[in-house]
C-alpha cells in the first residue's frame, strides 16, 4: 500500500470520527444543535454553598455549562455551576449545588447524549421575585432561549423556598403558576419540572415540606425531590455529601419525568 493511498483512508477515518458537538476547551460548535438542555433555577442552595471537594472538581464529560457570551456560549461543565448566572451574587459565594451530580446522573443515563446546562440561580430569592415578568424571570426565560439555538429544553429543576418557609400556605398556587408561565413561555405544556424540598435543620421547614410533596397531585409533570437524611453547614444550605445527593434525587425524578 503506497504512502499517498495510506494518507487518503486516513483523512477518510478522521472525517468518519469527527464529533458532532465537541471542538476542544470550548464546548458545542457555534451553529450545532442535539444538546439536551436543561434550566436550573432558584435561590442560593440551587447556586451552591457547599465546598467543592476533590470529587467535584473535574469538568463532567458530555455536559456543558451555558455562558452567554456571544461565540463562546458552551464550556466544559465545571464547578461553580451558578459562575455565569446573570442574577447571581459574587462569584467567590458560589460553590457547589446539586447541578453537578445531577448531570452526572443524567448523562449516565443516556448514552450518546450531550447535555447542556442553563443555571441562573440567586440567593436570597423569594417565590415573587420570580414570577413571570420579573427580572429574574426575565432573565431565565432569556438565557435559555439563547441557549436553545443549540437544542432542546428537556426540564427544569427548581430549588426555591428557603425565604418562604414561613408563609406556605401561599406558596403552592404561586409555583403553580411558575411552572405554568415557563411552559406557556417555552411552548412545551409537557415540560417536566422537579422541585426541591428544604432542610428540615429549622421547625419552620417541615410544614413547607409536607406541602411540597403534594404538588404532583396538584399539577402534571412535576415531581418532587425530596430532603431526608440530608444535612447543612447552616441550618439552612446543604452540606457537599447532600448536596450530591439531593442532585442525584434531581436527576431520578427527571429521568422517571422523561420516561413517562
Amino acid at each position: 500500500m503506497n504512502r499517498s493511498f495510506r494518507l487518503v483512508l486516513l483523512l477518510f477515518f478522521l472525517i468518519g470520527c469527527k464529533s458532532a458537538v465537541v471542538i476542544p476547551n470550548s464546548g458545542p460548535e457555534v451553529g450545532q444543535v442535539g444538546l439536551d438542555i436543561y434550566l436550573l433555577i432558584g435561590q442560593s442552595n440551587m447556586a451552591g454553598r457547599a465546598e467543592i471537594e476533590m470529587q467535584d472538581q473535574d469538568s463532567l464529560k458530555g455536559v456543558f455549562l451555558f455562558t452567554g457570551i456571544e461565540g463562546k456560549e458552551w464550556e466544559k461543565a465545571a464547578n461553580p455551576l451558578n459562575k455565569y448566572s446573570t442574577i447571581r451574587k459574587k462569584l467567590s459565594m458560589q460553590k457547589l449545588g446539586p447541578g453537578y451530580s445531577f448531570a452526572q446522573k443524567m448523562i449516565e443515563n443516556n448514552a450518546g447524549k450531550q447535555i447542556g446546562l442553563v443555571v441562573n440561580a440567586k440567593g436570597g430569592t423569594n417565590i415573587s421575585s420570580w414570577a413571570k415578568g420579573t427580572d429574574y424571570y426575565n432573565e431565565a426565560v432569556k438565557q435559555t432561549k439563547a441557549a436553545l439555538k443549540f437544542g432542546t429544553l428537556k426540564g427544569i429543576a427548581w430549588h426555591q423556598g428557603e425565604g418562604d418557609a414561613s408563609k406556605y400556605e401561599s406558596y403552592t398556587p404561586k409555583v403553580i403558576a411558575l411552572i405554568e408561565a415557563f411552559r406557556e413561555e417555552f411552548n412545551n405544556p409537557d415540560l417536566p419540572v422537579v422541585v426541591g424540598q428544604l432542610s428540615e435543620d429549622k421547625e419552620v421547614r417541615i410544614d413547607f415540606n409536607q406541602m411540597i410533596i403534594q404538588l404532583p397531585k396538584k399539577i402534571d409533570r412535576v415531581a418532587v425531590a425530596t430532603s431526608e437524611n440530608t444535612s447543612t453547614i447552616d441550618s439552612t444550605h446543604f452540606d457537599s455529601q447532600s448536596q450530591r445527593l439531593m442532585g442525584e434525587r434531581y436527576a431520578e425524578e427527571m429521568l422517571k419525568l422523561l420516561k413517562n
